[in-house]
């Protein structure tokens, strides 16, 4: 096989784990009450792969172009990084730690003395609301805000004109560095910002993660050992704290995200390479905001520009579509990740089609699966269902 595309809609969950109930998650179900609460979900092509094999949205009965199925995850949570690093072979048993009831104030001390300023904030809050508390107070202060949310992160905001962007990057590197042992969230993020009291704007493009470094090799290692092109788009990269990839894209958003892919689709046409693409917006515009309509329509909107994907696929290519947990927006016990099953879709022009992978007992077995079909590995973690796709040797 040529070429991968592992496309992650994150967030895009199918109903709760086995285990839901022990995350507060139970009957959460983020595509499926997305229908039911709108009444309609028009994903004709995302059908058509089968996905109304594996979730409850309505779909026409009619044979599967795909191979279908869906994942549990093994790791110890719901986050981002959890999520992905176990797509891509590596299980997290010991869960990074969350602060619900915001940063204890002797890790914020330590962080304002090795940052030589103090800060603002250091509670659990929406990246937007917050800027409405605390954004006049920032303006006059000078101070950074600081806020955390239900996952494992320690999120960093700065007007523009008060904190330069570069020296935003170097306060968060510095925190990151604070953040071991028993705080050893999974992400430190930096969020620059601009304009007035009232009508503050996050600049998204000049957004910077410093995550943990994963605890084991990647697909992606195993892909650069044997010099295989390894691309990165959205936020892929810092996820895996800028670790074995050949080239790195940002994308603004979801549609920008799928440019990114049908360009490095065009760019790769005469190589072997893995593009490895997260579409954030489902979670973070729309899940976390409890926006069942902009959700569904976020997602009609990516099934309008499926066949376009599809359709830039050479005939040797494989396009997979996952995602990395759930964020159910009709979910009212939190504003958090829900703990679900990732639905898997797997297409290609010489697959077999109409295949039932059945229920994956990890995310790992997509990773292996493409370790397996691009000659890497075998990964610590997962089971190839290479051979189910008809592919052989």
């Amino acid at each position: 096989m040529k070429r991968i595309v592992l496309i992650i809609l994150d967030s895009v969950g199918v109903g709760e784990l086995p285990d839901a109930d022990s995350f507060g998650d139970t009957g959460a179900d983020t595509l499926g009450n997305i229908s039911r609460t709108r009444g309609f979900l028009d994903l004709p092509n995302l059908c058509a792969l089968g996905l109304g094999r594996v979730a409850q949205v309505p779909c026409q009965d009619s044979p599967p172009l795909g191979c279908f199925g869906k994942m549990a995850e093994q790791s110890a949570g719901k986050d981002t990084l959890t999520g992905h690093w176990e797509l891509a072979g590596v299980v997290v048993k010991q869960p990074f730690p969350t602060y619900p009831q915001g940063f204890p104030e002797q890790l914020i001390r330590k962080i304002e003395k090795a940052l030589g300023v103090e800060t603002l904030g250091s509670y659990p809050a929406s990246g937007t609301v917050i800027l409405d508390e605390l954004g006049a107070e920032h303006l006059r202060t000078g101070f950074p805000i600081v806020y955390t949310s239900a996952d494992s992160v320690f999120q960093m905001a700065a007007h523009e004109e008060v904190i330069p962007r570069e020296k935003l990057y170097e306060y968060c590197l510095q925190a990151r560095r604070v953040l071991s042992g028993d705080h050893r969230l999974a992400r430190v993020i930096a969020r620059p910002f601009g304009g007035r009291p009232g009508a503050f704007v996050r600049n998204n493009a000049g957004r910077r993660d410093y995550a943990l470094e994963p605890s084991g090799e990647t697909l992606m290692d195993y892909l650069m050992k044997i010099k295989i092109k390894t691309i990165a788009i959205g936020k892929i990269g810092s996820i895996f704290n800028h670790r074995g990839f050949s080239q790195e894209i940002p994308a603004r958003d979801n549609q920008d995200g799928l440019d990114q892919v049908l360009g490095s689709l065009e760019t790769t046409k005469d190589q072997t390479a893995f593009i490895f693409a997260n579409l954030v917006d489902f979670d973070s515009l729309y899940g976390h905001r409890r926006d069942v309509e902009g959700y569904a329509a976020a997602l009609e909107e990516f099934d309008r520009r499926l066949p376009a994907i599809m359709g830039a696929l050479e005939r040797s290519d494989i396009l997979v579509i996952s995602a990395d947990h759930g964020c159910d927006p009709t979910f009212r016990a939190h504003t958090d990740h829900t703990r679900e099953y990732a639905p898997l879709l797997v297409y290609g022009r010489t697959l077999d089609r109409g295949v039932d992978l059945g229920i994956r007992a990890a995310f790992a077995d997509c990773g292996q699966t493409i370790a397996d079909i691009m000659g890497a590995g075998p990964l610590a973690r997962g089971t190839s269902f290479k051979k189910d796709l008809g592919i052989e040797g």
